[in-house]
C-alpha cells in the first residue's frame, strides 16, 4: 500500500486534516493556559473551516441545479481557488465522493452545534472545562473518517475514534452519579458491540480474503456451502454490532439510560452525529457489497425496522422524562429510516439523506432547549416533563423552539419532519412495502400523542415549579442564536425544501 498523495487527494482530505489540526492546536493551547472561551472558540473555528472545505468539495456538482443568479458567483469562486474533482480514492481505505462530503458536512454541523451548546452549558462548571472540546473534536474526526470508509480497517479505526471520546464526554460531570453510571454502561455495552463487529469482520475476511467493500461484494457472490454459511454468520455479527450503535430494537436498551445520564449537549451529539456517521457507512457497505441481493438479510432488516418503530413509540408513551422520551423517539426514527434503507434504489438514497438531514436539525434543536434550560451546577438537568410545565410563561423563546421541534418530530406539515416522513413513505410505496408502511403509520399516530402531551406541558401555568439555576440570558447568547437558526431551518425545510433536495440528490451513491 502506498501513501503518496497528489494535490487533489490532499484537497479532498482537507476536512479530516483541518479537524486533526484543530485537535492538536487545542491540546497545545490548554497546555499553555486554560481559558474556556478561547478553547471553545478554537474548536468552533476549526469545525467551521472543515465544514466549509467539505461544502467546497461538492460545489461543482451543485452548479447546474442552482439558479443562474446563485450558480454563476459560485462558479467564479471555484475558479479562484484550487478544487479537487471527486470522487477521490485516497489509498484503498478511504473515498471522498459527493456522498461522503454530504455526510461529513452533516457530522461537522452537528459537532459545531454541540460545541456551541457545550460552551453555554459548561460556562458555570467548577471543574476543568476545556478537555470536553478535545473529546468532541476527536469524536467528530472519527465520524468523518467513518463516512469516508470503503474498507473494514478504516471503518473500525474510525468507529473506535468516534466512540472512545464519547465515554469521557458522557461521564464528564464526574460528581454526577447518573453521568458516571451512563458512561460506564455505554463503555461496557459499546465494547461488546465493537467485539461483535470485529469478529464479524474476521469471519468475512476468512472466507473472502478481502477487507475492501467492493471486493467483498464480488467475492461473496461465488461462495457456496460452508463458506457461504460463515459469510452469513459474519454478516449477522456485523449487523448486530451496528444495530447497537444505531440503537435499533432489540439492541436499544442502553439508549434511554445513557441519554438520561449524559450532559444534555453530549446527548445531542450522540443522538445525531454518532448515529448519522454509522448509518451512512452502513448504506455504503450495503450498496458496494450488493447486500441488497440477499432476501434473508432484507427480512432481518424488516423485522428490526418494525420492532424499532413499535417498541420505540410504545415505550415513549410511558416516559415522564424528556431525555428518555427523545431516546425512545430516536429508536423509532431510525426504524423509519430503515424503511427507506430497505427500499433499494435512487429514491431510497435520497430518502435516507433527507430524513437524516431533517432528523439532525430537529433533534439538535430539541436537545438544545434542554441544554439552555439546564446547567451543570444544578443537581440534575431539566429533564422531567414537570420541569417544563409553564416554560412558555418563563422563557417563551425556548418554549416556541421546543414546540416547533416536537411538531417536526411528529411529522406535522410545514416542518422539516414532514418532508422527511414524506420521503420515507414515498420510498416504501415505490417498492410496495405495505407491512413496513403500516408500521410507519401506526408509529406516527402513537408518536403524535406523546409529542403533543409533552408540548402541552409548556403552556400550562405552574408558578410553583422549581426554577433551575441556568441563567435566563443564555437564550440571547451564542447558544440561543444557534437554536434560533435551527428553528428557522426546520421551518424552511418544511416550507421550501427544494435547495436541500438538490444537495441530497447531488450526494447520491454511485451504483444505486
Amino acid at each position: 500500500m502506498t501513501f503518496s498523495l497528489n494535490q487533489a487527494q490532499w484537497l479532498a482530505l482537507a476536512p479530516i486534516l483541518i479537524v486533526s489540526a484543530t485537535i492538536m492546536w487545542v491540546m497545545v493551547a490548554i497546555a499553555f493556559r486554560r481559558h474556556h472561551w478561547w478553547n471553545a472558540t478554537v474548536v468552533a473555528v476549526g469545525l467551521n473551516l472543515a465544514l466549509i472545505s467539505a461544502t467546497y468539495l461538492v460545489l461543482p456538482l451543485l452548479i447546474d441545479q442552482l439558479p443562474a443568479a446563485l450558480g454563476t458567483p459560485l462558479l467564479n469562486l471555484i475558479h479562484l481557488f484550487p478544487s479537487a474533482p471527486i470522487p477521490q480514492f485516497v489509498t484503498p481505505l478511504l473515498v471522498v465522493d459527493s456522498y461522503a462530503a454530504f455526510y461529513m458536512g452533516l457530522v461537522l454541523a452537528a459537532g459545531l452545534a454541540t460545541a456551541t451548546l457545550t460552551y453555554a452549558y459548561m460556562e458555570g462548571y467548577k471543574g476543568n472545562q476545556e478537555e470536553v472540546y478535545i473529546l468532541l473534536a476527536l469524536s467528530a474526526l472519527g465520524g468523518i473518517v467513518v463516512v469516508c470508509s470503503r474498507h473494514f480497517a478504516a471503518f473500525f479505526v474510525g468507529l473506535e475514534l468516534l466512540s472512545l471520546p464519547l465515554y469521557g464526554m458522557i461521564g464528564y460531570l464526574v460528581k454526577e452519579r447518573r453521568s458516571l453510571e451512563a458512561s460506564i454502561k455505554y463503555l461496557v455495552l459499546s465494547a461488546v458491540a465493537s467485539a461483535f463487529i470485529l469478529f464479524g469482520m474476521a469471519l468475512i475476511f476468512a472466507v473472502t480474503g478481502s477487507l475492501s467493500f467492493d471486493q467483498i461484494g464480488h467475492l461473496a457472490a461465488a461462495l457456496r456451502g460452508n463458506e457461504h454459511m460463515v459469510l452469513v454468520v459474519g454478516g449477522s455479527l456485523l449487523l448486530i454490532g451496528v444495530a447497537f450503535k444505531l440503537s435499533l430494537a432489540p439492541f436499544h436498551l442502553w439508549t434511554p439510560d445513557v441519554y438520561e445520564g449524559a450532559p444534555a449537549p453530549v446527548a445531542a451529539f450522540l443522538a445525531t452525529a454518532s448515529k448519522t456517521a454509522v448509518l451512512a457507512l452502513l448504506l455504503r457497505y450495503f450498496v458496494e457489497t450488493k447486500a441488497y441481493e440477499y432476501d434473508t438479510l432484507m427480512n432481518v432488516l424488516t423485522a428490526l425496522a418494525i420492532l424499532s418503530i413499535v417498541l420505540g413509540n410504545i415505550l415513549a408513551l410511558l416516559q415522564d422524562n424528556i431525555k428518555r422520551l427523545l431516546a425512545y423517539s430516536s429508536i423509532a426514527h431510525f426504524g423509519y429510516i430503515l424503511v427507506a434503507f430497505i427500499a433499494a434504489g435512487a429514491l431510497a438514497t435520497e430518502a435516507v439523506g433527507m430524513y437524516l438531514l431533517t432528523y439532525v436539525v430537529t433533534t439538535l434543536a430539541a436537545f438544545g432547549v434542554v441544554t439552555l434550560v439546564s446547567s451543570p451546577y444544578g443537581d440534575h438537568d431539566a429533564d422531567t416533563l414537570w420541569d417544563y410545565r409553564g416554560l412558555f410563561w418563563r422563557r417563551p423563546n425556548l418554549a416556541a423552539i421546543l414546540t416547533v421541534s416536537l411538531l417536526s418530530l411528529a411529522g406535522i406539515p410545514l416542518t422539516a419532519g414532514f418532508i422527511g416522513k414524506f420521503y420515507i413513505i414515498a420510498a416504501g410505496v415505490d417498492k410496495r412495502l405495505w407491512l413496513l408502511l403500516g408500521a410507519v403509520v401506526f408509529g406516527s399516530a402513537v408518536g403524535l400523542f406523546y409529542y403533543l402531551r409533552a408540548m402541552a406541558q409548556l403552556y400550562l401555568r405552574a408558578p410553583w415549579v422549581r426554577k433551575f439555576s441556568a441563567p435566563t440570558d443564555w437564550a440571547q447568547n451564542t447558544g440561543g442564536l444557534m437554536l434560533l437558526a435551527l428553528a428557522l431551518l426546520m421551518l424552511l425545510l418544511g416550507v421550501y425544501p427544494t435547495p436541500f433536495i438538490a444537495v441530497v440528490r447531488a450526494a447520491g451513491l454511485a451504483g444505486q
